[in-house]
C-alpha cells in the first residue's frame, strides 16, 4: 500500500499530531501516545493495522533522527553502552515487528498498562531517581542487561510502539544507574534504530503509507529537534516531569483501550 485518499483537513490535523509527538518523544519517548491514536481515528476503518504501524514508524523515524544527532553531538553518550543497546534493540524490533502482523493487540494491552502503573509510582516516589547518572554494574554485566533492555523493548517497539521511549528511559535510570538525560540520549539512539528496523519489515510487506508517512515526517523532525535542545536545557529534573505525565497519560490511554475493548466485547 502506497497511498491513500484523505482530505487535507485530515492530514493536517495529522501533520499537528506528529509535531506534537515528536517534541514529547524527543525530550522523554511516548510520542507514539499521541501519534499513532491520531493515524487510527483519522484513517479510514478498513485501513490495515500494519498499515498504521508502518506509517507510524516512517513518521516516528525523522523526529527520533533528529533528536539523537542532536543529542550525541551535545551529550556524547558512551558508545560503548549504546552499541550492545541499539543491536538487541535491532533484533528485537524486528522479530516483534514481523510479530505484529499475526499476533492481536488485545492481548498485550493490559499487560502493558499494569507495567506502566507500575513504572508511574515506582518513579513518582522516588523523587531523586535519575536525577543523578551513577552506574551500578560494571562489565560484561553491564553490557549484558544493556543488550537485554534492547532486545525486550525492542521487541515491544516492533509490537506496538507507544511508550517504547519511555521504557528504554526507566529500565536505563533503573536497572543501569543513567540520570533521566542521559538515559534519554541512549534511548532516541536505541530507539531510531527500532524504528529503522521496523520500517524495513513494513515496507517489504508493503505496509506503509508513503505519502501519509513522509508529510507527518517532516512535523515530526521540526518537534523533535526543538524537543532535544529543551531538554538538553532542562536536564534531568524536566525530563522526570515529562516523564511522569507522559508515562501518566499512556496509563490512561491504555485503561481506555481496555474498557471499551471490555464493552464492545460484551455488547
Amino acid at each position: 500500500m502506497t497511498g491513500l485518499e484523505i482530505s487535507l483537513w485530515t492530514l493536517g490535523l495529522l501533520v499537528l499530531a506528529a509535531f506534537v509527538a515528536g517534541w514529547v518523544d524527543a525530550v522523554v519517548g511516548g510520542g507514539g501516545l499521541i501519534q499513532l491514536p491520531a493515524l487510527l481515528i483519522a484513517l479510514p476503518a478498513d485501513t490495515p493495522p500494519a498499515s498504521i504501524l508502518g506509517t507510524n514508524k516512517l513518521s516516528s523515524v525523522w523526529g527520533t533522527a533528529t533528536s539523537s544527532i542532536t543529542y550525541a553531538l551535545k551529550l556524547r553518550p558512551d558508545w560503548r553502552t549504546v552499541l550492545p543497546l541499539v543491536a538487541g534493540s535491532a533484533v528485537g524490533s524486528a522479530l516483534g515487528a514481523q510479530a505484529a502482523r499475526f499476533l492481536p493487540k488485545q492481548y498485550f494491552t493490559p499487560i502493558v498498562l499494569v507495567a506502566l502503573i507500575v513504572v508511574g509510582v515506582y518513579t513518582w516516589r522516588r523523587p531523586e531517581l535519575g536525577l543523578h547518572s551513577a552506574r551500578k554494574h560494571d562489565g560484561r554485566k553491564h553490557y549484558l542487561l544493556t543488550t537485554a533492555i534492547g532486545l525486550g523493548v525492542g521487541a515491544y517497539d516492533g509490537l506496538l510502539g507507544p511508550g517504547t521511549g519511555s521504557f528504554f528511559v526507566i529500565l536505563l535510570v533503573t536497572v543501569l544507574g543513567y540520570g533521566f538525560l542521559e538515559a534519554s540520549a541512549k534511548a532516541k539512539i536505541a530507539n531510531l534504530v527500532t524504528n529503522l528496523a521496523a520500517i524495513v519489515v513494513f515496507a517489504a510487506h508493503g505496509s506503509v503509507l508513503w505519502v501519509v508517512g513522509l508529510c507527518m515526517g517532516a512535523a515530526n523532525l521540526a518537534g523533535g529537534f526543538i524537543g532535544a535542545h529543551m531538554a538538553i536545557r532542562g536536564g534531568n529534573s524536566f525530563v522526570r516531569k515529562v516523564f511522569l505525565i507522559v508515562v501518566a497519560a499512556l496509563a490512561c490511554k491504555l485503561a481506555w483501550d481496555v474498557v471499551t475493548g471490555l464493552l464492545t466485547s460484551r455488547g
